[in-house]
């Protein structure tokens, strides 16, 4: 999604309890308000699957359908070859990759999902630095990319894509950059974030194993974002990495965009473990893309929340991507 450029920095949360457990993911090169931003879309069309991803960077090749995608480097026959492992630290990071098809050659055939061929996400591994790119990919299937200047410390680089015919998948590697770092803890739970001057909140729960919904509603200067742009597809986008292992969760949204609208964006979510998640949500309003960086903690097992809960049968099936 961007026009690659992302912020890293300190900033104040908000603090509070809202039934979802959330907090602020900053401090420590953590993202706040980064202004992300590949051009707005105006193309409504939503596409293929996405899938989580993690950290075991082994080469491992498997297609256990219980393990969610991109905790190994290579699964399904496809592999993802990082290039660049190591980049410097505090300037734009030039990274090189492939995706090794099945017959040991680079993919070069993709079906669009959400409006591009692939999508790149890098994470801190203490979640607390996040952006999503674009690259290029010239004809012979190598992707290159400029991204945000990035703090020190262990990155998790996912990409997520669809080989063409096939099954969205989303790949891991490790990238390292250089340099002093000071390890610091998650922040305490919150239910907002602020970005540039929009303040973003979140309502719902996150509960193991079962879907629920989840609300993000945008304000500026107190008043409703009503014209939030479309944007990959949807008036929003989100992503959720697991902490521990970084599994990766590709969430859609419930409503796509025909047009602007706002300032509520619901999203269908479910991961698969009780725990701790960071939520990446990005946005697009003035032709500017933004992201609003949250702490989730599950709140109930799935078969904690049968026992109160009825299953109701007749509720509309949600597209959530998940491994």
């Amino acid at each position: 999604m961007l026009s690659d450029r992302m912020r890293f920095g300190s900033s104040t949360a908000k603090l509070g309890v809202y039934g979802l457990v959330l907090g602020l993911a900053l401090g420590g090169g953590a993202l706040v308000g980064a202004t992300l931003g590949p051009e707005p879309s105006n193309d409504t069309s939503m596409a293929g699957d996405g899938g989580m991803a993690g950290n075991d960077d082994a080469a491992t090749d498997t297609s256990d359908a219980e393990l969610p995608a991109g905790l190994a480097v290579s699964r399904d026959g496809y592999t993802l070859d990082l290039r660049t492992h190591v980049v410097d630290t505090g300037v734009p990071a030039e990274l090189e990759l492939v995706i090794e098809g099945p017959d040991g050659g680079a993919l070069t055939d993709y079906d669009i999902e959400n409006d591009k061929e692939l999508h790149l996400v890098v994470v801190g591994r203490d979640l607390g630095g996040y952006a999503h790119v674009h690259p290029v990919r010239d004809a012979d299937g190598v992707w290159t990319v400029t991204t945000p200047a990035l703090a020190p410390g262990s990155y998790r680089v996912f990409a997520d894509f669809v080989p063409a015919g096939g099954q969205g998948l989303t790949l891991g590697a490790d990238l390292t950059v250089p340099g002093e770092y000071e390890p610091v803890e998650l922040p305490a739970p919150s239910t907002e974030d602020s970005v540039g001057g929009y303040d973003v909140s979140f309502e719902g729960e996150l509960v193991a194993g079962s879907e629920s919904e989840l609300t993000v509603t945008v304000t500026r200067d107190g008043e409703p974002v009503t014209d939030l742009q479309p944007y990959l597809g949807s008036l929003g986008h989100l992503v959720a990495i697991r902490d521990g292992d970084l599994a990766y969760l590709h969430v859609h949204p419930l409503d796509e965009a025909d047009g602007t609208g706002g300032p509520r964006v619901r999203f269908a979510v479910e991961v698969p473990t009780d725990g701790t998640y960071g939520l990446y949500f990005d946005y697009s309003h003035g032709d500017e893309v933004r992201t609003a960086s949250i702490i989730a903690v599950t709140t109930a097992s799935s078969s904690r929340a049968s026992t109160s809960a009825p299953d109701d049968t007749s509720s509309d099936d949600h597209d959530t991507h998940g491994g």
